[in-house]
């Protein structure tokens, strides 16, 4: 299809700018009647697109309703925005908001980049919480909840207690960013306990062979290559909502529920170890390494997602020694 045809079809003039977001009509030729049924609209993409579609829809229709941007505590940055346009979403100060990111004058945002927005929250306490896992769940030091609710440290929770969680105002000692890119080369940690600073848990040890990328070339995960039938760990405690075979892209497949609009997914698994509605702990076992799906060999395809959309995962767990 020719840009001249484009562009007439949709009435641009020069310089023929488009905006991001902005729908554009294909002009194309009327196909001739068929007597045959309409295939449906899955199977007129081509198999790579149909993989791609099929698997998003595995996970996503499993995420709750996304957060609204008056209630949410994290923003993914999306393309074009600015630091004072999600603070007048989020009904936040532009300047308590770049406080609790560590950014600096002129207050740049880039695409892909998670920002804490500080809230006052309420945590109601229930059966199996801990305060270490209250603590990783906000991201906040315990001793930080403890002293907002005039608690000594070493005291224990209570079911049915509602605690205050204080805003974290200390910026990051890195800056602004907590992810880094990822290559072929980077050895991923053991599935150690997370630090103070990461939310997830490695899932297993291995190269990564291929890093999170946005834009055309987007990997919405990561794939950490490992010898056949090495165990896969549960990255935080949750529950499972899906556990099973998803024949488009990512072969046996687990996805775990975190609360809080948090979500991991583990794909390309050779076995299955978890059933479908069972809660699991950070570190039990969730499946094994496989080569099932569209793995490139022996490795796990580890995603991890918010509200839904795919985030960085090496921005959520503990860096590389």
């Amino acid at each position: 299809m020719s840009a001249s045809a484009i562009s007439k079809a949709n009435g641009l003039r020069e310089p023929y700018v488009v905006r991001v977001g902005q729908r554009l009509a294909i002009p194309r030729a009327a196909a001739p009647a068929r007597p045959s049924a309409a295939k449906p609209a899955d199977e007129a993409l081509p198999a790579a697109a149909q993989a791609a579609r099929t698997a998003s829809r595995v996970i996503a229709a499993r995420l709750g309703p996304t957060r609204s941007p008056e209630t949410a505590t994290e923003h993914l940055v999306q393309p074009g925005e600015t630091l004072g346009g999600i603070a007048a979403r989020a009904k936040v100060p532009r300047i308590l908001i770049a406080e609790a990111n560590g950014l600096q004058p002129p207050y740049a945002v880039r695409t892909g980049q998670t920002l804490r927005i500080p809230r006052t929250r309420r945590h109601a306490v229930k059966a199996g919480d801990t305060s270490f896992s209250i603590s990783m769940d906000y991201g906040v030091p315990w001793e930080q909840i403890a002293l907002a609710n005039n608690l000594e440290p070493a005291a224990a929770v209570k079911v049915g207690q509602t605690l205050l969680i204080p805003t974290l105002l200390n910026p990051p000692a890195s800056g602004s960013t907590r992810s880094s890119p990822v290559t072929a080369s980077d050895d991923v940690p053991a599935p150690a306990a997370r630090t103070a600073s990461a939310r997830f848990a490695w899932p297993l040890t291995g190269p990564v062979r291929r890093g999170y990328a946005s834009g055309s070339n987007f990997h919405d995960g990561l794939d950490i290559t490992a010898p056949a039938g090495t165990m896969v760990r549960a990255a935080g405690a949750g529950t499972v909502v899906f556990a099973g075979e998803e024949k488009g892209q990512f072969g046996n497949l687990v996805v775990i529920d975190h609360g809080n609009g948090w979500h991991t997914a583990y794909g390309f698994l050779s076995r299955v170890t978890v059933k479908e509605g069972a809660s699991v702990t950070a570190g039990e076992r969730v499946g094994l390494v496989g080569t099932t799906g569209l793995a490139k060999g022996s490795e796990l395809h580890f995603e991890v997602r918010r509200d839904g959309k795919p985030v960085d995962p090496r921005g959520e767990l503990p860096k590389a020694p």
